[in-house]
């Protein structure tokens, strides 16, 4: 098992401890054994605005392992937490109130001062997204949040063992929208740094290179490749003539198809695949290599439930309520919960 692996695991550890407290040693080392990272999805997707200080307010008070969220860096430097790398009409208020017509501006192309007009408090009535997501309670008046914004309510909760899994949300094939990767990686790391995160933070990317850049400066930050094999948004590329632009290099027919292997030729420490693509054979894989497996999204507790008996580290869910319930019935160990307003 890697250090970063058993970092992560340690960690884990921890934040099942007040859930174990009072039983003898031997059943505490079991039940920490078993520790399971539950990672609230762009904090608390399901159930409040994503990406926003209230979502991660939820997730706390809720209780979560991990808070998951995405970054973009605006024109004037600032890390900001967003899945877009440019304004959602699906979310995004102008001043006057009125949601975008379009895709609006790149977070590049605008300082944080100017993104902050913007209202992501509600989700745009009639929209696919807003029909997925029935259940999130608008939160109006609210804004892109700096990282920094989020590490500091985190540590208004009075919760020291929260990790954060932040994204860099880098597309290889759109060279303008976001910066290069390694000055994204160098920001992101700055931020983690800055407020003495290292050990409980991970730095996750479907642009491997990203995470590459940031191994190689920060190596005692655990990193995350995501993967997905469905469709379009295939970053992986199995049976493709030429090597995805994705993997930093990387070329997954060295690899014989085979997606743990990469990943830990990647010498990240967790692979993070979408949850359709696992299977129990790749869980083993992946274990084989020292890898933590913790898939992305899954929301249906029959889904949850499969796959924790798969065996895998940790899910990513926009519901982590509904996946609170799933662990609960397993006599699973669960976060402690943090009560905190945004």
């Amino acid at each position: 098992m890697q250090t970063g692996t058993r970092i992560i695991l340690g960690v884990l550890a921890l934040a099942a401890a007040p859930t174990i407290m009072g039983r003898d040693s031997g059943e505490a080392a079991l039940a920490a054994e078993k520790a399971f990272d539950l990672q609230g999805h762009r904090g608390t997707r399901g159930l409040r605005p994503e990406n926003t200080l209230p979502a991660f307010a939820h997730a706390l008070t809720l209780g979560v392992t991990t808070l998951e969220l995405d970054t973009a860096v605006t024109k004037d430097g600032v890390v900001v937490v967003t899945h877009d790398s440019a304004l959602n009409p699906d979310i995004t208020r102008d001043a006057s109130g009125r949601f975008l017509d379009a895709t609006g501006p790149t977070m590049l192309s605008l300082t944080f001062a100017e993104i902050q007009k913007y209202d992501v408090g509600r989700l745009k009535p009639g929209t696919a997204y807003a029909k997925r997501f029935a259940d999130q309670v608008a939160v109006d008046g609210t804004h892109i949040p700096k990282l920094s914004d989020v590490f500091a309510l985190a540590r208004r909760s009075g919760n020291a063992d929260v990790r954060f899994n932040i994204e860099t949300k880098l597309d290889p094939r759109l060279k303008d929208a976001t910066p290069p990767a390694e000055a994204f990686a160098v920001a992101v790391v700055k931020e983690i740094r800055a407020a003495g995160l290292e050990k409980r933070a991970t730095i996750q990317s479907f642009d491997w290179s990203t995470l590459m850049v940031a191994k190689k400066i920060a190596p005692e930050i655990a990193t995350v490749c995501l993967t997905t094999q469905q469709g379009a948004d295939d970053n992986i590329g199995v049976g493709r003539a030429q090597k995805s632009a994705w993997l930093g290099g990387l070329d997954i027919r060295d690899f014989g198809g085979s997606v743990p292997k990469a990943v830990k030729a990647a010498k990240a420490d967790v692979w993070s695949p979408n949850y359709v693509d696992l299977s129990p054979a790749l869980v083993a894989e992946a274990h084989g290599l020292g890898l933590s497996v913790i898939p992305w999204t899954a929301n249906d507790p029959v889904d949850m439930a499969r796959l924790v008996d798969m065996g895998v580290d940790g899910l990513i869910s926009d519901r982590p309520d509904l996946l609170r319930d799933v662990l609960a019935k397993k006599g699973r160990a669960l976060p402690p919960a943090f009560p905190v307003k945004p």
